[in-house]
């Protein structure tokens, strides 16, 4: 009887998961992480950890298999929060939950399953395992959840195929609502819990207050670029050759303030993100101020009003090599090498029509219209038809 290790996080879907895997007829055992507590960032006298921690300890009764609590603070600090204050400080915007499920959930987590005898860690992902032969030997495959409205591949276009080969995603055939339903059926305590939001298990965390507590605050301004300013109309240089052409069109607009007028200030470039909108507390324009550009060495923020705004658009987006991954190591391109793909630059967004490009100075994801709010540091993940090949972190 081969055994299953389920991170059990007290949510609806990896107590289905679990119990779904019992029904599959494994030996299920529930381990539930704890992975933060220090509660001068908590907002709130709500201790979600503790909440979720219970919650999952019931299923695991409800359920009949046996559950304990790992804690993994140590290196979810070091590994996750380190690392996301090092990337505000660069004027990156860091993805906390790809790198949770890399470095956290299939790794040290995936170690303290398989020292507690385990075959495969299991998580209440939407995504689905394929595996496939070639050349004689097994390659794994990453496919999309079949719930379109929740499919969570993106969130696991890191992981390796040595980590997918101990994987196991039960609730990927199914729907939220076919997910919630056997909960009930079941009367598990979270039935009909709310989804969870907020970083990967910081619990209620305000993101700026907790970047805060590191990232000292700095007053800088805000400026509006206008969008009918030259900067946009200039025109293109010509190329000796596509690498050029690429990598020019890879380059994001370097705004000065002269380019704009001052709008507001700020507490800090590094507290941003190109595309929000939020938190800018700038009023008396007619269409909303987008952030389209952030300074950290002059501490200058840049926006344009609307979401339509040119500034917030690119077609081509560069990964160094040192930050490609690819799930399918066979499909791995060589320089020189393209590929027809469809990628996304952010969770839930639609697929979109993409060639790679791979040369000795990176590679180029050229998408077939401009996308808007390319966010450095941000995760691009690419597809063949509904199998997540590859992913990078953009430059």
């Amino acid at each position: 009887m081969k055994r299953v290790v389920v991170g059990l996080s007290g949510g609806v879907d990896s107590s289905v998961a679990a119990y779904l895997l019992k029904e599959q007829g494994y030996e299920v055992i529930g381990l539930f992480m704890k992975n933060w507590h220090d509660d001068t960032v908590t907002i709130s006298n709500e201790c979600p950890w503790l909440e979720d921690s219970n919650d999952a300890l019931l299923v695991a009764e409800k359920l009949g298999i046996p559950f304990q609590t790992v804690d993994l603070s140590e290196q979810y600090k070091e590994k996750i929060v380190d690392y996301m204050f090092s990337e505000y400080e660069k004027g990156r915007t860091p993805n906390p939950d790809v790198l949770c499920n890399r470095e956290i959930k299939f790794d040290v987590f995936m170690k303290i399953a398989l020292s507690l005898g385990a075959d495969y860690v299991a998580t209440g992902h939407y995504c689905r395992k394929g595996i496939i032969e070639k050349d004689g030997s097994q390659i794994y495959q990453l496919l999309a959840g079949i719930d379109g409205n929740k499919d969570q591949s993106y969130f696991l276009c890191q992981l390796s195929q040595e980590q997918l080969s101990k994987a196991l995603f039960p609730i990927g055939e199914l729907t939220k609502p076919q997910v919630r339903e056997i909960a009930s059926k079941l009367d598990l305590i979270t039935a009909e819990k709310r989804d969870s939001q907020g970083l990967c298990f910081i619990g209620k965390v305000r993101l700026p207050e907790f970047l805060q507590q590191k990232l000292q605050p700095k007053e800088g301004l805000i400026y509006e670029i206008n969008g009918s300013n030259e900067i946009y109309n200039q025109p293109k240089p010509t190329f000796n050759s596509l690498e050029g052409q690429l990598q020019f069109d890879a380059k994001p607009i370097s705004y000065s303030p002269e380019n704009g007028k001052v709008v507001g200030k700020h507490q800090g470039a590094h507290y941003f993100t190109i595309g929000q909108r939020k938190g800018l507390n700038v009023g008396g324009t007619k269409e909303a101020l987008f952030i389209i550009s952030t300074d950290i060495e002059t501490n200058a923020i840049y926006t344009g009003q609307g979401h339509n705004h040119p500034g917030l658009f690119r077609n081509v987006l560069k990964v160094n090599n040192d930050e490609v991954h690819w799930i399918r190591e066979d499909l791995t391109l060589k320089n020189g090498e393209t590929l027809e793909v469809k990628a996304r630059i952010r969770y839930r967004q639609e697929l979109q029509k993409a060639t790679l490009y791979q040369f000795e100075s990176g590679l180029y994801v050229s998408f077939e219209q401009p996308q808007s709010a390319i966010t450095e540091g941000q995760f691009v993940a690419w597809n063949i038809d509904d199998e997540l090949v590859g992913s990078g972190v953009i430059s």
